[in-house]
């Protein structure tokens, strides 16, 4: 079975997000970008580098954030960067003290640089995970689902490191969660069975779907025949009745109402 089928991106200075359910193939593509896997055909440029015959090259400016990213408990977040920052080739002590410094005052950590990495919270752990992915001034940073787990107020101080350090560099954010992608990407791509079903400018998406999404509350035992009727885009429960909305070029009539579209609409209309 292939994980990816025909994958053709061409990706720009910025946010990118590479939008999916679970098993779509975003890790797969992630780990080959970030030379973790070899693809068994295709090509990856990054610039003039070829990311399957030049590794050593693509890492030397990859920063890189996996989905599961574990941490030495008994180890300071200040000593384990000391630590990476080492293995990037920055021998210089007082380099390194400068650098690390900096690092931990982007990513908000600088006041729990002494604590142990293992009584971090989620956020916490992946605030230095972005920390460790910056040393060495990367070009490319891939993060795969970065926020999956943070509660709220977590997540925003994640979402907000995320959009600053993508202004200038290539940022490749994976993720099921629709509003990340809505609120950081200049650009994304949707991925579903291994393939690219939908690619553009979030916003533009979103422009080009409007007056086509209709909305309805109907009872839960009426769904079967709604999408067997209709094009059901998504459906979700409401106060114990099911509200969908459904795809239709011109008024459908039957009680549905318009609905404004979100890139929500634009990502279940292609997955399902």
């Amino acid at each position: 079975m292939q994980a990816l089928k025909d994958v053709s991106l061409d990706i720009s200075n910025g946010m990118f997000g590479l939008l999916g359910p679970n098993g779509a193939g975003k890790s797969t593509l992630m780990r080959t970008i970030a030379t973790l896997q070899d693809a068994d055909s295709g090509t990856i440029m990054f610039g003039d580098i070829d990311v399957s015959k030049q590794k050593h090259e693509l890492r030397e400016v990859l920063g890189y954030l996996p989905q599961e990213f574990g941490v030495y408990p008994k180890v300071s977040a200040e000593e384990m960067l000391h630590y990476i920052a080492r293995m990037k080739g920055i021998a210089d002590v007082k380099e390194r003290k400068e650098i690390v410094k900096a690092l931990l005052e982007q990513v908000n950590l600088y006041a729990h640089r002494n604590k142990y990495l293992g009584g971090y919270s989620g956020g916490m752990k992946q605030r230095f995970g972005i920390a460790q992915a910056l040393i060495g001034n990367p070009k490319l940073i891939v993060v795969d689902e970065p926020t999956a787990g943070l509660d709220p107020a977590e997540r925003l101080r994640f979402n907000n490191l995320l959009s600053e350090i993508g202004e200038n560099i290539i940022v490749i954010l994976s993720t099921h969660i629709v509003d990340d992608v809505s609120e950081l990407c200049s650009d994304m791509a949707i991925i579903a069975g291994g393939q690219v079903v939908e690619r553009g400018n979030p916003e533009k998406l979103v422009d080009d779907m409007q007056n086509k999404i209709w909305s309805k509350r109907i009872k839960k035992d009426e769904i079967l025949h709604y999408q067997s009727e209709y094009k059901v885009v998504l459906s979700k429960l409401s106060a114990g009745n099911i509200v969908v909305h459904i795809y239709s070029e011109a008024d459908p009539g039957n009680g549905f109402k318009s609905e404004r579209a979100t890139l929500e609409d634009i990502y279940f209309s292609n997955i399902a």
